[in-house]
């Protein structure tokens, strides 16, 4: 396994919609154990391979942050198939580091995605698991959270990134 860098806004892999994955192999496999390590050691919880400069709509979540080996969930090739409800919560972002905002997601969601084999499975996901979906899906897309929050507040983002970026801490 292999501690993979992640990829920080704005680098364009970030910003355009991931490529979907058609080998089901053991270089796939190779690839979600380097996904789980990199997100552990950055301490996140989700993590999509566009964060990890690989344009593939892959991405791995586990809410447990190790605790609970069952609780690690991959996702390939994954769509939201249905939304209900709302909320307004904070989140972060590994690609947006030192910055949380909230946004707006829908409180619950049913995903359709592949598993390692290749094989179709739905999954239903409430609150925090609903969010991980819909961010991590969104990475897949190309988008970030900042561009799901008020343009006056992703202004400000962006001139705390740029002012970072010139000071050399980011």
């Amino acid at each position: 396994m292999m501690i993979r860098p992640i990829v920080k806004y704005p680098d364009p892999v970030l910003q355009q919609p991931a490529e979907p994955v058609t080998e089901f192999n053991e270089e796939l496999r190779a690839l979600v154990d380097d996904m789980f390590e990199s997100m552990y050691e950055a301490k996140g919880i989700g993590l999509a391979a566009p964060q990890i400069g690989i344009s593939k709509r892959l991405t791995v979540i586990d809410l447990s942050f190790k605790e609970n080996p069952d609780e690690k969930i991959v996702l390939i090739n994954p769509e939201i198939i249905h939304r209900e409800g709302r909320q307004y919560e904070e989140e972060g972002c590994l690609s947006l580091p030192d910055i949380r905002e909230k946004v707006v997601r829908a409180e619950k969601v049913t995903v359709r995605a592949q598993n390692l084999d290749g094989e179709w499975f739905e999954m239903d996901g409430e609150e925090l698991l609903s969010r991980a979906f819909q961010h991590e899906i969104d990475h897949l897309d190309g988008v970030l959270f900042i561009f799901r929050i008020s343009a006056l507040k992703r202004d400000l983002v962006l001139r705390r990134i740029r002012k970072m970026q010139r000071a050399g801490e980011w």
